[in-house]
């Protein structure tokens, strides 16, 4: 196979891993992001330092580069360009229009609710203040707001009474991605947990679904994530048709992390990522025969995936920075983590810290009958005993 350039937007943690996969397989990788030093960074053989909401300076990186393939890992993205780029014969993961779909909430809602006739929330959307006081009069409290563009829970909340309504405007402006003022507000799914679950997808192979991950979220953001997670067999398959469905839609080759509520009533589709997901971090510590990076790596390189099979349970806890740094961040507790068994962790290497800012993860893993809950406590045990200090 001829060696791929690739030009990775978005050179965060997860980012940080495909390039090391497509390294693995011979590839070719520019890293770019919107500030130096970012995780991607560190293991491309090139960088940029781009803002990607500006059309032509993306459109001068791509005629300076001239990449086979084009991933994005990211929001934050003139996506509208990638039309351009896939006509002119550049390979778009998954595809021009899944990326344009899914970097915004209302495209991808509009898709699953609409034309698909998808199970989701009941939602509205709200271009101002007002017009989310009116939202909520309709669907009733509580609700959730979220920005149409927006990543990691920025700019998340849950409205309970009235009189927040006016904090939870302010918060999804400060909070969006873009120039996008418009935000969705969801009615409240009284759900029982949630699931991602990693859907690949391939140019000459069947669309394959990996072991449901269960996860938990603080302000929007995950911190903890398991596999598998517990779900009947029926809810499951409704699912992987779930996903099956919308993915097919929007075409390409790639990892998509599909997200559902499960409740009494059944399965909700909630949110599509069309990149590995931050819960599939579980998978780095081999609980499947390929991790989540892998799998994205081989489906975009068309590298035939013939299965994907759970190997062991396991469970992820996140490391967070405790405030705001602009310095060289300095961990400690690294030897105590290192002392649990059948744990591991991994510092993403990111250059300052915020506030809840994801700094590292730490996971455990057993045998397929392990008890999920003492493999949360294990991994919860190992990340906090990591601290950051800016």
């Amino acid at each position: 196979m001829k060696q791929k350039k690739i030009l990775l937007l978005g050179s965060g943690e997860l980012g940080k891993e495909f390039v090391i996969a497509c390294q693995r397989y011979g590839q070719y990788v520019i890293a770019v992001d919107s500030y130096p030093k970012a995780p991607a960074m560190q293991v491309a053989h090139e960088y940029e330092v781009v803002n990607m909401l500006d059309g032509n300076a993306l459109d001068a990186m791509v005629n300076k580069h001239r990449p086979d393939i084009i991933v994005p890992e990211i929001e934050a993205i003139r996506t509208e360009r990638f039309y351009d780029y896939e006509k002119a014969g550049i390979q778009v993961v998954p595809s021009a229009r899944a990326a344009n779909f899914t970097m915004n909430r209302k495209a991808i809602r509009d898709l699953a609710a609409v034309d698909l006739k998808l199970k989701t929330a009941a939602y509205r959307y709200a271009s101002s203040e007002k017009e989310l006081k009116n939202a909520v009069k309709e669907l009733g409290l509580p609700v959730v707001v979220k920005p149409l563009m927006s990543s990691s829970g920025k700019g998340q909340s849950v409205i309970r009474t009235e009189e927040e309504i006016l904090e939870a405007w302010n918060y999804a402006q400060s909070g969006k991605r873009g120039d996008i003022a418009e935000i969705i507000v969801e009615a409240f799914v009284r759900f029982n947990s949630e699931i991602t679950l990693l859907t690949v997808t391939q140019r000459n192979g069947e669309t394959l679904f990996c072991p449901p991950i269960g996860h938990r979220q603080e302000h929007g953001d995950y911190r903890e994530s398991w596999q598998p997670h517990a779900m009947s067999e029926h809810d499951y398959h409704e699912a992987c048709r779930m996903a099956g469905l919308v993915t097919k839609s929007l075409g390409g080759a790639g990892i998509w992390g599909v997200e559902f509520f499960l409740a009494d009533d059944g399965v909700y589709f909630s949110e599509l990522s069309p990149r590995p997901h931050d819960t599939g971090m579980v998978t780095l510590s081999g609980s499947q025969n390929f991790n989540e990076f892998e799998l994205h790596a081989r489906a975009v390189l068309d590298l035939l995936i013939p299965e994907i099979k759970l190997e062991f349970a396991a469970a992820s806890a996140v490391i967070l920075a405790a405030d705001d740094n602009p310095n060289e961040p300095v961990y400690s507790g690294m030897l105590e983590a290192a002392a649990f068994p059948d744990s591991d962790f991994r510092i993403f290497g990111k250059p300052f810290t915020r506030k809840y800012r994801r700094m590292g993860v730490a996971w455990s893993r057993g045998d397929k009958h392990t008890s999920i809950e003492s493999l949360r406590e294990n991994a919860r045990m190992a990340a906090g005993c990591i601290t950051v200090n800016g």
